[in-house]
């Protein structure tokens, strides 16, 4: 036994090959009986089944050339083999197994088989396209299945001869039909070509137009290509404008006056005259300092000056090519430019030159662009109606040239012979099929194991009792204190079988040979030791020992506690607090005349226990006592809880043995004076709603753990140890 923690409730686990094996094991009559049930019905009838034979016939299903003609020409020669008639074999194979054809046969076979009729021959018939390594052939397989060899041959034979001969008439029949047909329809078609011709030519002569849909597309791309050029240009102008626009704030000046100040940095006479009117001026403002403007020497530079403007506004007029509105201040200004200022305003007049350029090809495209989309406006109108004359010229010419090739492959039909059924292997007398016993006992095998864990795993579904110890972990949520395995059987006399030597020769009570059981006493001292770890902050000297049900194994159980627990070197007392029905008095075969119900009802009554040795450990027990008629009423007096503080006092340990906890109040009561709880659940037994509503109900209390009862599948690897050891004991002593 392992030490194990609390799981919540409900926690899901994986489901393993081992909860698998164990849930069949444990539905194994449910398994069993299915399966043994299914092959009960299947061995008698496979047995039982008459023997059958399969006779087997393969057709070559395909067109066919007859021999070389020496008249024929060699252009029909190379028109017949390149023909493609294709062979439907889906309806060739509907076609075979029909029901008129398969009358034909019966009809055949009337003479020797009477009692032969369509509906049977469909039953037992088989007719299929022959597959060699997944790749279908034009051969066709029929099988025909019977319980007589000679008759699967007849019946194959008849029904060669049927396909043979229905094949003939039907090609006769088809060819006949469709050339009547064909020749028919041609006088008509090529008139509806001629009519579908003659329409679409007027509407290209009058709308002077070969094909409306090519000229669309055409003006369309026009379109486009207009289109994008119109897109550069407007990127080149707004390039070119942010490029002029860049250039005015350099020169801050305006592109006339920028063109102006050009012209005159360039002319060398203007710079010759602006240079003797700037000497001229600074000259008179050296006299201006000196002398006032009445001195004669400043007349006389004033005189000059202005004769100086006056030629420096002729030579600026000449220059510009016109008559300047500006002063003659602004235009010595304009003619001082650097190399710098006059490259920027070349730049800025070519700029300028390039607005303009491209502003009018934008004009001239769009100008043009509105005409190419006056024009394809008019084209949906005639691409429509020229849809809808191509489309009827094509449609009459298809029609009269699949006629002409149609008339054309019927021919080569009829000189090659059509497709004609050949027989590549015929009928043989029947082979043996059956019955396959082993093969029929086999399935029913398998049948059987599918069913029988269906109905295993059924029952396992609509099953709520815990199985298994993991199962119990998961439910409920207190620690797993260990696992007591299933008691072994009793023999006649009472005693266990296969007990280990006793080293007492005290004859021990005939109701306790569970006990001897080295498993369930290992397995108790292991549970024992688990409770002490599990508190070992807080001696735990009272124990309440109940279930959820009765029959659950607590009586027994709480008596091998006390023992683990006296061999322990405790002093231990037992108490059968079950008030409603004491058993523990008839297991240790005691005297059940005083006990724990005549101490709570007498105040003067003397605690006296009964000593009990078992397996070298002794153990006080204070049984029952008496029925009394109000149980609880007795376990919830003050008496009881001033006994369980005295027995506290004088004992280590004080077990006490309750009813069950569902349906009844008096293991609570009693757990209500004592230090802990441990519940005993049985395997296979209780259920988990059960237990749901167990744990519940022990939540207000100090519940220290479950213990597993009756697990089939525990082991114990060390008891071969402990077998060996006690056997050494006893040969010692």
């Amino acid at each position: 036994m392992t030490v194990t923690s609390s799981h919540p409730q409900g926690a899901d686990t994986d489901f393993g090959y081992g909860q698998l094996f164990a849930i069949l094991v444990r539905r194994r009559f449910w398994f069993l009986g299915v399966f043994c049930g299914i092959l009960a019905i299947a061995i008698p009838l496979s047995l039982l089944k008459e023997p059958t034979y399969q006779s087997s016939m393969q057709l070559l299903v395909e067109p066919y050339f007859k021999e070389k003609n020496n008249n024929r020409q060699p252009e029909f020669e190379d028109q017949v083999k390149e023909s493609n008639l294709e062979l439907d074999y889906a309806t060739q194979l509907n076609l075979m197994r029909s029901s008129q054809l398969l009358q034909r046969a019966v009809d055949l076979l009337h003479p020797h088989y009477p009692t032969l009729e369509v509906e049977m021959l469909k039953e037992w018939l088989s007719v299929t396209r022959k597959e060699e390594e997944d790749v279908e052939t034009k051969i066709v397989q029929v099988d025909y299945t019977s319980n007589d060899p000679v008759k699967t041959q007849d019946v194959l034979e008849a029904i060669q001869h049927v396909y043979q001969e229905f094949n003939l008439e039907q090609q006769q029949q088809r060819i006949a039909e469709g050339l009547a047909f064909i020749n028919n329809q041609l006088p008509t078609a090529r008139e509806s070509v001629t009519q579908a011709e003659q329409a679409l030519e007027q509407f290209r002569q009058s709308q002077n137009l070969i094909d409306p849909v090519e000229q669309a597309t055409t003006v369309t791309q026009m379109l486009n290509t207009i289109e994008q050029e119109r897109e550069t240009i407007r990127a080149q102008y707004q390039e070119t404008q942010a490029r002029y626009q860049a250039l005015q704030q350099q020169l801050k000046r305006s592109p006339q006056k920028a063109l102006t100040s050009s012209r005159l940095s360039e002319s060398s006479r203007y710079q010759t005259l602006l240079d003797e009117l700037q000497k001229t001026e600074l000259a008179l403002a050296e006299q201006q300092v000196r002398f006032t403007d009445a001195d004669p020497t400043v007349q006389q530079l004033l005189q000059k000056r202005q004769r100086q403007q006056a030629l420096l506004q002729a030579e600026a007029n000449r220059v510009l090519g016109q008559t300047s509105p500006e002063p003659v201040g602004n235009l010595q200004q304009a003619g001082q430019l650097g190399e710098t200022d006059l490259t920027l305003s070349r730049q800025l007049a070519e700029t300028q030159t390039s607005l303009e350029a491209l502003e009018a090809k934008d004009k001239s495209l769009a100008q043009t662009q509105q005409q190419l989309q006056a024009q394809l406006s008019r084209f949906p109108e005639l691409i429509a109606k020229y849809e809808r004359l191509q489309p009827e010229v094509q449609v009459e010419r298809n029609t009269l040239q699949k006629l002409l090739e149609a008339r054309q492959e019927l021919g080569i039909e009829i000189a090659r012979g059509g497709f004609k059924w050949q027989v590549v292997e015929a009928p043989q007398l029947g082979e043996p099929t059956g019955p396959k016993t082993k093969q029929d006992v086999l399935l029913a095998m398998v049948i059987g194991l599918f069913l029988g864990g269906i109905a295993a795993f059924g029952r396992e579904a609509v099953d709520d009792a815990v199985h298994t110890s993991d199962q119990l972990k998961q439910q409920v949520a207190l620690p797993l204190l260990g696992i007591l395995p299933q008691l072994p059987r009793l023999s006649a006399n009472g005693r266990l079988m296969h007990l280990p030597f006793s080293k007492s020769s005290t004859p021990e009570p005939e109701t306790l040979p569970m006990l001897q059981s080295l498993p369930f006493r290992e397995s108790l001292d292991l549970i024992y030791k688990h409770i002490q770890l599990l508190n070992a902050d807080v001696t735990l000297k009272s124990l309440v020992i109940t279930s959820a049900l009765p029959g659950e194994g607590k009586s027994t159980f709480i008596v091998g506690l006390a023992l683990s627990a006296a061999r322990l070197h405790q002093r231990v007392l037992l108490i059968d607090a079950d008030l409603r029905r004491p058993t523990l008095h008839q297991q240790l075969h005691l005297s059940n005349d005083q006990g724990l119900a005549t101490i709570l009802a007498n105040d003067k009554s003397e605690f006296v226990p009964q000593q009990l040795s078992l397996f070298g450990a002794e153990i006080d027990v204070l049984t029952a006592g008496p029925i009394p008629p109000d149980p609880v009423q007795l376990l919830s007096c003050q008496r009881m809880k001033q006994l369980m503080a005295r027995f506290e006092q004088g004992y280590d340990l004080v077990l006490l043995d309750t009813p069950p906890i569902l349906g009844i109040v008096d293991a609570m009561q009693v757990a209500s004076f004592c230090q802990g709880v441990v519940l005993v659940a049985r395997l296979d037994k209780v259920t988990q709603s059960e237990l749901t509503e167990t744990t519940q109900m022990l939540s207000p209390l100090n519940a220290i753990g479950v213990v597993a009862n009756g697990a089939s599948s525990y082991t114990n690897r060390y008891l071969p140890y402990t077998q060996y050891q006690n056997s050494q004991s006893l040969q010692l002593n």
